[in-house]
């Protein structure tokens, strides 16, 4: 049965929707959200502003913004899919000429008073494209070069925009937000095998490129890269970073300091705490045990999300829960092997603790639509 011949007769009323509702879910999405104002509001020495409260209100609204989606019948949003994408590649062209630039790069658009980064909207366009784009097609088409060639473009392009910005974090997690779409859609995995040899091959290129005239990375990403590599080159440059979230993390022990007494944070040896580095502020203060147990509720957001995978019936509802967990999984994933020190650092927050606008509703957007799965999931055409 099509989209159009779906009959809308068998969806469920408002109220049965409130009580269909993952409500698991969403105790843990709340949980996650209170470790981070638990922790702003340590940073900032035991007060609410700057960060804390502002945090609160945000998580508030991507609250409200998921129960919406998460109430809009999920073929609405199959039906949009193409034309949020494009809407979205069409803002990151927008960035490319009109875009503002903040600390080196150009990510905002500013239209009136709002402040948009259309990258972090590109991460679930992208998924939702893909989705639509293996569910129109015929599952012995799946591994065709031809058709392969097109969900790769599609994952493609606006990483590609978003790496221009340059902002290298986003980009990789745009691109393989995609990728986690098109491998659970079924492609065989010989082709994700000539990608990893492709990757090889791409970072020979880009470091022979180093101090070239086709050079392919900015110096601020190399010097990220040599810092990575060994922190101790530079250890109040490039490498300073690194060296100070190692210090935190060790400091922290088993059970930590104690709230609001880590010294690094409170004593601003570390930088961006309350943003990329708020991990290691969490860990300072709370240890093993308290890092262990936010990395405990991330992979019980993941397990709960993946059966709502399991269980739909829908292959576009399947396919979008896949690339939003896979997504947030990357988030982070990235996230933690960057503050301790095991990938380079790319910018990329905690997600729901980190303080940020942008990348908090772009999740909770995320998370709706794996409500919105749920919900319609028992009464979705096949």
């Amino acid at each position: 049965m099509s989209y159009l011949e779906y009959n809308t007769k068998r969806m469920p009323s408002g109220l049965t929707k409130v009580l269909y509702l993952n409500w698991p879910l969403v105790a843990l999405l709340i949980a996650v959200g209170c470790y981070g104002f638990l922790m702003l509001y340590s940073i900032a020495g035991g007060n609410l502003r700057p960060w804390a409260d502002p945090q609160m209100k945000r998580f508030a609204l991507g609250l409200a913004i998921m129960f919406f989606v998460a109430f809009v019948p999920l073929w609405f949003w199959r039906s949009i899919a193409g034309l949020a994408y494009v809407a979205s590649v069409l803002l990151l062209l927008g960035v490319e000429f009109f875009g503002t630039i903040g600390m080196g790069a150009k990510r905002w658009l500013v239209i009136g008073p709002f402040r948009l980064q259309p990258s972090e909207l590109a991460k679930i366009t992208t998924i939702m494209a893909l989705a639509a784009y293996y569910d129109w097609l015929s599952l012995k088409k799946v591994s065709h070069p031809l058709w392969v060639a097109v969900a790769a473009a599609i994952a493609l392009l606006p990483a590609l925009l978003v790496l221009r910005q340059p902002d290298l974090g986003t980009a990789l997690l745009v691109a393989l937000g995609g990728g986690v779409v098109i491998f659970a859609a079924g492609v065989h995995w010989g082709y994700f095998a000539a990608i990893i040899g492709s990757a090889i091959g791409l970072v020979t290129a880009v470091m022979s490129s180093r101090g070239t005239d086709w050079q392919l990375l900015k110096d601020y990403q190399f010097r990220r890269i040599d810092a990575f590599l060994d922190p101790t080159l530079d250890p109040l440059g490039a490498g300073y970073h690194i060296n100070q979230s190692m210090i935190a993390l060790g400091s922290g022990g088993w059970s930590g300091r104690g709230f609001m007494e880590g010294t690094q944070a409170r004593l601003n040896f570390l930088p961006e705490k309350h943003t990329d580095f708020i991990f290691t502020t969490l860990a300072e203060e709370f240890g093993f045990v308290g890092a262990s147990s936010l990395l405990l509720l991330y992979m019980l957001v993941i397990g709960v999300c993946l059966l709502t995978a399991i269980r739909t019936t829908n292959r576009f509802g399947a396919l979008l829960v896949m690339g939003v967990i896979g997504t947030f999984f990357l988030y982070f994933a990235v996230n933690m092997a960057m503050v301790m020190g095991l990938a380079p650092v790319v910018g990329v927050p905690l997600p729901l603790v980190s303080y940020g606008g942008s990348a908090m509703i772009v999740i909770m957007v995320g998370f709706g639509l794996v409500q919105s799965t749920h919900i319609h999931r028992a009464r979705l055409p096949s």
